[in-house]
């Protein structure tokens, strides 16, 4: 494979280095919608990273939250989110990053997912394994739901139309817990080193999961939709664990679907 990896690696973290000065002085929020954030800063990193992505793969499409689709005219498409987790970013929390993910041919190959504030690069290439910071990760060895750590996320708009707050309930229920951080690229890659051994998800948009999928692939982990079907970067949900999990989730969240374990609220 020619050096796609190593160049996204580049950018990434050049794209990092000009976002931490952004953070480190808090940056003027803007609203998408109703309640979806966006800042000078998105726009800022992923104008510098389409424009070297375009500088240096020209026939390549481009698929970024905030610029939206560029065609090209090679297999090859890039899937890139400047700033992942802009609500913590704009609040100052400290769990955001930057992902960028390329697909040929209908298949996610290689991804790139950086974290300035920890410095913390994880890096995957299809049949080559994932690592961070240039040091091989593996998922957890964790064998039972009871005994995991999971976790999960929740839309920013339309809250009252995702069923996730459900799952959030069993799920926590039947586990160590479950934490909600906020960026889903970094959920990924923390199944990818075995710091959570499931996560999942309803609705996202294909930049916020291309890179992180093949990270949990590569570390020999599984994903696939919550229904236990193959997962696209298309896909309406992600269930994403170390594998040997992978069976009690689909359980449950067949359950769920089915209306089981749906309870009164306890009495304060």
């Amino acid at each position: 494979m020619p050096d796609f990896l190593a160049i996204a690696v580049e950018i990434a973290r050049d794209a990092g280095s000009l976002l931490l000065p952004y953070f480190d002085r808090r940056v003027r929020v803007e609203y998408k919608g109703d309640v979806d954030l966006v800042t000078e800063a998105d726009r800022a990193s992923e104008r510098l990273i389409v424009e070297r992505l375009r500088a240096r793969f020209g026939d390549h499409a481009i698929v970024a939250e905030e610029g939206g689709e560029r065609p090209g005219g090679s297999a090859y498409c890039w899937y890139v989110d400047p700033l992942d987790g802009t609500t913590n970013f704009a609040h100052g929390f400290p769990v955001w990053c930057i992902s960028i993910g390329l697909e040929r041919s209908g298949e996610m190959i290689a991804g790139v997912v950086y974290d300035p504030v920890r410095n913390e690069l994880f890096t995957a290439e299809k049949g080559a394994g994932a690592f961070l910071n240039n040091r091989a990760i593996r998922v957890s060895a964790i064998g039972g739901l009871a005994e995991s750590l999971l976790a999960t996320g929740f839309p920013s708009h339309r809250r009252h139309r995702n069923p996730n707050i459900h799952f959030y309930h069993q799920m926590n229920m039947r586990s160590h817990g479950v934490r909600r951080a906020g960026a889903a690229a970094l959920d990924l890659c923390y199944v990818a080193c075995g710091r959570v051994d499931g996560y999942w998800e309803f609705n996202l948009n294909p930049w916020d999961m291309a890179a992180g999928m093949v990270l949990v692939k590569e570390a020999g982990g599984r994903v696939t939709d919550v229904r236990g079907g193959a997962h696209w970067v298309s896909s309406d949900s992600i269930l994403a664990s170390n594998g040997l999990v992978h069976a009690e989730l689909l359980q449950i969240c067949s359950e769920i679907f089915r209306g089981a374990y749906l309870a009164p609220l306890p009495a304060v």
